[in-house]
């Protein structure tokens, strides 16, 4: 079955990485953070139910089609409750599985774009990167998120209420003079004159807003990861089930 599938998307011109355990598939998954996923629950090392846990724990949001010979509700509520987004029974049409895993990925491209660009600063959201003049800069998880945020947004007002929720959640207390520090940090970092800023500007009463339109880069050729424990054949349907993950929950 991995064999097929491997050729089956190539031919259509996906760049295509292969895992034939759990703990190949996460270690790939959270290296070459693809495009899409394609995880059998019976893996060895690892099964796929603590792969999929596992990878939205870290913060990934690729999209992620299990592949099982079980199709009791309790298993496929269990896989989705885990972070799965799509849920595929065996023996399954290959026809099939290739339209939804190309719905996903077509929903996936013409979503966000995958790099900004603005003065001399490029970010890369999948990487989760900041680089200026060629050179990376360090951002804290907050500061990404806010510049992100700000990127997402270019040219509209954003309230500093939107901002506190967006970086730090409703839970956590974050002061209106923290904002403005935090905002201040990442001026120094993406402005060419933190003290005249060009692109973070401030609006009085209301909160900030990214002046102008960055450069939007499309994303790269499709990366798909196929994670089946067995190449030349689907798992037979008397396969006992995998353990669950323990305290895991429902990821968004």
């Amino acid at each position: 079955m991995l064999r097929g599938l491997e050729d089956n998307f190539k031919i259509k011109g996906y760049y295509v990485l292969t895992a034939m355990d759990g703990e190949t598939a996460l270690a790939t998954a959270l290296k070459e953070k693809p495009d899409l996923i394609l995880l059998d629950i019976m893996l060895p090392e690892m099964n796929g139910y603590e792969v999929c846990a596992q990878i939205r724990e870290k913060g990934l949001d690729m999209p992620i089609i299990m592949l099982t010979a079980k199709d009791r509700e309790s298993d496929i509520v269990l896989g989705l409750n885990l972070g799965a987004d799509d849920y595929v029974t065996k023996p399954f049409s290959i026809k099939e599985l290739m339209a939804r895993a190309e719905a996903f990925l077509r929903r996936r491209k013409d979503s966000e774009p995958m790099v900004y660009e603005f003065g001399d600063c490029r970010v890369d959201v999948a990487a989760r990167t900041l680089t200026r003049a060629g050179l990376e800069v360090t951002l804290t998880p907050g500061e990404f998120k806010m510049l992100h945020l700000f990127l997402r947004k270019s040219g509209c007002p954003l309230t500093q209420e939107e901002i506190r929720t967006t970086v730090w959640g409703y839970s956590h207390f974050t002061s209106l003079r923290d904002i403005d520090k935090a905002v201040a940090g990442l001026r120094a970092k993406v402005e060419p004159d933190p003290a005249r800023p060009q692109f973070i500007r401030a609006i009085p009463n209301i909160g900030y807003k990214f002046q102008g339109l960055p450069n939007q880069v499309g994303p790269p050729p499709s990366g798909v990861i196929l994670c089946d424990g067995q190449p030349g054949a689907a798992v037979p349907p008397g396969d006992p089930e995998p353990p669950v993950p323990n305290g895991n929950s429902a990821h968004s």
